[in-house]
């Protein structure tokens, strides 16, 4: 399928961002249903694999989802074996996710299943290419992150 928009114009990068994010999710899902995962799993594994142990309320605000969400979320990968919820020795209201050994192994499977759709998605671009869009993909979203941060409503 060809899609036809308008090329070069400013302002007109969202239509194609949510296309290929689009795409990018509907085939991700597809690549992750073996491994029991959703994109939203694979995030919050990473998170807690690169940051290491994590508050609860920490997980929620560095994901950026409501408390309820994350509970949810956490449930289903605990139940799943990839993470493990204790009570904090410092404040024991509070819980602290880690992943475990199998949350790693799992994670190291689904990058690699979104790796691949990535390939397929991206088929278009060459490796120089596919950076530089990463790296201004890169750019952005962290300028997304610190007009959110510099918002009055949050």
């Amino acid at each position: 399928m060809t899609l036809h928009f308008v090329a070069g114009q400013p302002g007109q990068s969202a239509p194609l961002l949510d296309y290929l994010a689009r795409r990018t999710r509907l085939r991700a899902e597809v690549a992750l249903a073996p491994l029991n995962l959703r994109p939203r799993h694979v995030v919050a594994l990473t998170v807690l694999r690169d940051r290491g142990a994590s508050a609860q309320q920490a997980m929620a605000e560095t994901l950026d989802m409501d408390g309820t969400n994350v509970v949810g979320l956490l449930n289903e990968l605990e139940a799943a074996g990839l993470v493990e919820r204790r009570r904090s020795p410092q404040d024991r209201r509070r819980h602290v996710v880690e992943i475990t050994p199998d949350g790693r192994e799992r994670l190291a499977e689904a990058e690699a299943a979104v790796a691949a759709v990535e390939d397929e998605v991206l088929a278009a671009l060459d490796a120089e290419q596919r950076q530089t869009l990463y790296l201004l993909l890169h750019r952005a979203t962290n300028g997304v992150v610190r007009c959110t941060e510099e918002s009055p409503e949050h």
